[in-house]
């Protein structure tokens, strides 16, 4: 699979992603720069490659031979590895001493790894602004967040995975994630699902998610189109058309 990986190839990319996050099929040698394996004083090594920072392991024994590597490893599943690296924007470096210099996993899809892949889109995302004019949909949602105390605004973006059909985002800021809170705001969104055209997807990503690509974009380049806040400080007056969506662009 590391030798079907190519620039482009994101099929490929995926299937190894999926290899990786078999439990026991997915294990991988990490190279331990200091201390020994279970040792409380065991640390990975570190490499930097593009300004980010991964982990190198090898993927078995025989490249662990072929690497010349003369310290301490400890084999481990992928999965822990991943939900150990994420939370430090740390990714995973597969056989760096392979010719071509191995496949590096980026931290992002690590976390995929570690919280189940069908549940993240698969990266590189290409993130906007949505083209397609929906006013209805918005509208709706708009009051229905009102009637939701839960929830403190929301925003919205295009993604386009790598892999997969493009969807809509909706971004959901709350002031708490109580069950009570939660079961409110899914509510809020059944009830206004229907006014979406038959046929386009739409997910709901938690602003509070600060390892989400999709919440991290829309932090710092969607302004919301609900904000409870500024709704009570503004004077009443009728909502502008299309509640401030922008014009078509000619393209979904």
């Amino acid at each position: 699979m590391l030798r079907q990986v190519t620039p482009g190839r994101y099929d490929a990319y995926e299937a190894l992603l999926r290899a990786l996050a078999t439990p026991t099929a997915g294990q991988v040698w990490m190279l331990l720069w200091h201390g020994q394996a279970g040792s409380p004083d065991a640390q990975y090594g570190n490499m930097e490659v593009d300004g980010h920072g991964y982990a190198p392991c090898v993927t078995s024994a025989q490249e662990l031979s072929a690497s010349g590597w003369n310290r301490s490893y400890e084999v481990v599943d992928a999965v822990d590895v991943a939900r150990t690296l994420y939370p430090d924007h740390y990714g995973l470096w597969l056989n760096p001493h392979a010719p071509g210099g191995g496949v590096g996993i980026p931290w992002l899809d690590l976390r995929r790894i570690a919280t189940g892949l069908d549940r993240q889109p698969a990266g590189p995302l290409r993130l906007s602004e949505p083209g397609i004019e929906i006013p209805q949909f918005y509208a709706l949602l708009a009051q229905n967040a009102h009637r939701t105390p839960a929830v403190r605004s929301l925003r919205r973006a295009w993604v386009q995975p790598a892999l997969g059909a493009p969807y809509l985002a909706i971004g959901l800021d709350v002031y708490d994630a109580s069950p009570a809170a939660v079961d409110s705001v899914r509510a809020m969104m059944q009830q206004s699902i229907g006014a979406v055209p038959d046929g386009l997807p739409v997910s709901t990503v938690a602003m509070s998610d600060e390892y989400d690509p999709v919440a991290m974009w829309m932090r710092a380049n969607a302004r919301p189109f609900y904000d409870r806040e500024a709704h009570a400080a503004a004077p009443a007056q009728a909502p502008a058309a299309g509640y401030g969506y922008p014009p078509a662009q000619g393209r979904y």
